[in-house]
């Protein structure tokens, strides 16, 4: 059996895990609202039209927070059309997407299911076709008390008690050409600025994000944030990374590599962020919100078709991807990336929850099931709180196409307040187990108190509605903890959470 390390130790610590890094996104997008969290008519429906089911596989994961209504959506919404009266609400043609908006589930509505499902509402503000002014209204209509125009307009449409919304997306991706009001960086900082502003005097609490790069290929990359940054860095609270990786050519071992880019991506932004500080004397910090992040590839071919049939149609199944057990080892080695970096990334939002490149699928009229990479994401959520350890791991190396010295076993550790240790492990050797030795001596007598696997043998394995169950957790080997030392087998191919806590 191979053999690697890892040391720990109370006083080596990266920082304390904002539980937003939990976070997902819902967007008005393919099946993600209409179909997904609500569907008027279902066996499962509540009694305003939500799926009950779907809430309740969101809560077993613990999502902390939301982002919505968008997206590359958001660029082109009025957020007026989806408050009042539904029979009032105007339909739009929503060219993000090229399909027909009804407005059915708006702002009143969203608030409500994050009540259900126990989370917090993310709200994207559209810096695309519209621009501050909208930003300050949409601010006072959520969160002001009441005896002004738009607070009085919420509670006149039923919502006497203001929505209380405490994190904010100063528009999305606004250095894509694909995006409505593309604008430039300089432009955008100077937009986002005023609207920070204003938003921010309406009301103090508020957190906002600010769009960073779309993505770490974008030509204009680096150059993008100094110059927006250099506009309305007084005034924002988090730059935006967005990022999603796929596997076309079926290449296991660099597939699963990709969780290197996404920490250079990470240091690189940091880097920049903290190069604008130092240029304005500031004593301010920005941080991170990794507000979109997954796999995405599967459903790529599939959209094309459908675009070609459906355009305009309302609710159009885009984004379908259909995830496999490889693609839960990338999204487990992507939450542990995270984790190393909880100094700085304090948001991150799984894109998607539902339907759209998402962890939960739903048939229409039918039932409701976990996908494969539900599965490190709900046990991150619900076990990677607390504080995120500096843990050193030595392991053998591989090379792929793209990287050289990619670590076999993956690894990183959180302590939660009570005391107890939570070791997150993914195994990328194809063929052989290893033997992981963990020096525990610094967190006083630990036992082992579980040992969680994810693995199949085929790489390709996915979940479906007739058999949900294919791709799921079962208990690990575990192995032995003597004197502060654990011994732990970790399968070839596999996810492991590994749980200590007081003996």
């Amino acid at each position: 059996m191979k053999k690697a390390s890892m040391t720990l130790d109370k006083s080596y610590r990266v920082g304390p895990i904002d539980p937003r890094m939990y976070g997902s996104f819902i967007e008005h997008l393919g099946r993600a609202v209409y179909g997904g969290i609500y569907e008027p008519g279902h066996p499962m429906a509540d009694e305003q039209g939500f799926r009950r089911d779907v809430l309740e596989k969101v809560r077993e994961i613990g999502v902390p927070v939301v982002r919505y209504p968008g997206g590359n959506f958001v660029s082109g919404f009025n957020w007026e059309d989806s408050v009042g009266p539904k029979d009032q609400r105007p339909k739009r043609l929503d060219l993000a997407w090229f399909t027909t908006e009804t407005n059915a589930v708006g702002m009143h509505e969203f608030a409500d299911w994050a009540k259900k499902a126990d989370t917090q509402v993310m709200y994207a503000i559209n810096l695309g076709t519209r621009g501050p002014e909208n930003a300050r209204d949409v601010v006072e209509y959520a969160n002001h008390k009441g005896g002004s125009k738009f607070s009085d307009m919420r509670i006149q449409n039923g919502a006497k008690e203001p929505f209380g919304i405490k994190l904010w997306c100063l528009g999305n991706e606004m250095d894509g050409p694909w995006q409505m009001g593309h604008k430039t960086a300089v432009e955008y900082g100077r937009v986002a600025n005023e609207a920070a502003k204003m938003m921010k005097w309406v009301d103090p609490s508020i957190e906002l994000v600010a769009c960073g790069s779309s993505s770490y290929q974008m030509p204009t990359f680096g150059d993008w944030e100094l110059q927006m940054l250099n506009e309305c860095y007084e005034n924002i609270d988090y730059v935006s990374l967005h990022r999603y990786y796929g596997n076309p050519t079926n290449d296991t071992p660099g597939f699963l590599a990709r969780s290197m880019d996404l920490d250079d991506f990470i240091h690189t932004v940091v880097a920049i962020c903290d190069a604008v500080k130092g240029k304005k004397h500031s004593k301010k910090q920005i941080n991170l919100s990794f507000d979109e992040w997954n796999v995405w590839y599967h459903s790529s071919e599939q959209d094309k078709e459908i675009w070609k049939r459906e355009k305009w149609g309302p609710a159009l199944p885009l984004l379908e991807d259909v995830y496999n057990f490889e693609d839960a080892l990338l999204v487990g080695s992507m939450l542990i990336t995270f984790l190393r970096n909880a100094d700085r990334v304090k948001v991150a939002c799984l894109a998607q929850l539902v339907n759209v490149i998402a962890p939960i699928m739903t048939r229409t009229g039918g039932g409701c099931w976990a996908q494969t990479i539900f599965y490190p994401y709900m046990h991150a959520s619900r076990y990677g709180r607390g504080t995120a350890l500096q843990a050193i791991v030595d392991t053998p190396v591989y090379d792929c196409k793209d990287y050289e010295g990619v670590p076999l076993i993956d690894a990183t550790a959180t302590q939660d307040d009570d005391g107890s240790v939570t070791v997150f492990c993914v195994n990328r050797d194809m063929t052989d187990d290893f033997c992981l030795d963990i020096d525990l001596r610094s967190f006083g007598n630990l036992k082992l108190k579980e040992h969680i696997l994810l693995h199949h043998d085929d790489v390709k394995a996915v979940n479906t509605e007739e058999n949900p169950g294919n791709v799921a957790p079962s208990v690990g080997p575990g192995g032995k903890v003597d004197g502060g030392k654990a011994e732990i087998k970790i399968p070839a191919l596999s996810w492991n959470v590994i749980r200590f806590e007081k003996a």
